[in-house]
């Protein structure tokens, strides 16, 4: 038997942010079936970060965004240094 994936729901705490003049995009999501938040921030050229950590809100893990970007600065999230590549990329 396959297994359904389970639906998304994506918080409306999601959002675009311009941080020192450059545009991110906040995703904070859940399987339907979770009760913990996921958190993204994906930059201008499409590279992702995704936390490690849930978060038991979705304005716990927009904060926990927010407060990175503004401790580490828009460029420590643009380096190339910590992004691992897929093959045929």
């Amino acid at each position: 038997m396959i297994e359904e994936e389970p639906n998304i729901v994506t918080s409306g705490k999601s959002q675009r942010v311009i941080i020192d003049g450059h545009p991110f995009s906040i995703e904070i999501y859940r399987a339907e079936t979770d009760q913990n938040w996921m958190l993204e921030v994906v930059d201008q050229d499409g590279t992702s970060h995704v936390w490690d950590d849930q978060f038991a809100s979705d304005k716990e893990a927009r904060n926990a965004a927010i407060q990175a970007i503004e401790e580490e600065g828009a460029v420590a999230f643009m380096r190339g240094d910590n992004v691992i590549r897929f093959r045929g990329r």
